[in-house]
């Protein structure tokens, strides 16, 4: 999906900051609400909590701190188009502007890129956890080194809207927290079937939502779309995206098994057909996981 090169980037609402890589895995919850969310919510990968959240602190002995992403150099849609962190802010972007028209009082949430490790309203998380979005700092994060493990490791095709794709989803999980939903994961049991499950999918299908509209939102400030329209191989890349980070799909390449019940995000035929669903209708309401009784 390619940006219209007359939009304006807004990287007011955007950080960065570098980090080191250190050798754990760990990430130190502090505990509340947000700790707990950071366990479904922040986990785009499927990796079970247990692999995840140590606990440790992450380690003080890091490498050398690397410089952060420089947002200045992101001014128009032709940065996006060739740069990967200004296409991340550039995507932030338009999700904000459909959801600005889609949800009364939408109010937009902070992006952070970062590299290694990072701390967060959530507590400190490193690159393994992979984008996430944190509730307590109403903050979606990304290390841009993902994007490249979603390929290498996933399979994805790693095409443009591939990528935009983890950011209208991570942007999904502010709008259930502006609704009041994001809570529902915490509740009930686990496993396929469960809310853990169903917010993830919901995510999958707001961010179908973003893609339905993104070519037709014009920004305000140029009144120019932030978006060419999209192509076949555009949701093909999304589709691949989807596909790529079912639990199933995970859980088949790690261990040779399929546990439904350690499920975290959906299978992959489900996360492709929830952002399908938002995609193809439009509609906000068509995205009630939560009543849905086949997920499938």
């Amino acid at each position: 999906m390619t940006f219209n090169e007359g939009m304006q980037i807004d990287t007011s609402t955007t950080s960065s900051s570098g980090g080191g890589r250190g050798p754990g895995r760990g990430i130190a919850i502090g505990g509340g609400l947000g700790g707990l969310l950071i366990v479904v919510v922040a986990m785009f990968l499927g990796v079970d909590p247990n692999s995840v959240l140590g606990q440790n602190e992450v380690t003080q002995n890091q490498q050398a701190v690397t410089p952060g992403f420089d947002v200045s150099q992101c001014k128009t849609g032709a940065d996006a188009n060739d740069i990967l962190g200004c296409r991340i802010i550039a995507t932030g972007n338009s999700v904000d502007g459909v959801w600005s028209q889609l949800l009364k009082g939408y109010t937009r949430p902070h992006v952070r890129l970062f590299t290694g490790n990072v701390d967060t309203g959530c507590g400190p998380a490193t690159t393994d956890v992979g984008p996430f979005y944190c509730p307590a700092d109403k903050t979606a994060y990304f290390d841009t080194d993902f994007f490249q493990v979603l390929v290498d490791q996933f399979g994805s095709s790693g095409g443009p809207l591939a990528q935009e794709y983890v950011v209208a989803h991570e942007f999904g999980h502010h709008v259930q927290d502006l609704l009041g939903n994001l809570g529902r994961a915490q509740q009930g049991p686990g496993g396929a079937e469960g809310n853990g499950v169903r917010t993830e999918l919901q995510a999958d299908c707001y961010a179908g939502i973003w893609a339905h509209y993104a070519s037709v939102t014009k920004q305000e400030s140029t009144g120019v779309p932030f978006l060419e329209p999209l192509s076949d191989k555009d949701i093909a890349d999304a589709l691949s995206a989807a596909s790529s980070v079912g639990d199933d799909r995970i859980q088949k390449a790690s261990t040779g098994r399929i546990n439904p019940e350690q499920w975290t995000h959906g299978s992959s035929a489900e996360r492709q057909k929830w952002f399908t669903t938002g995609y193809q209708t439009g509609d906000p309401k068509k995205c009630d996981t939560f009543a849905a009784r086949d997920l499938g």
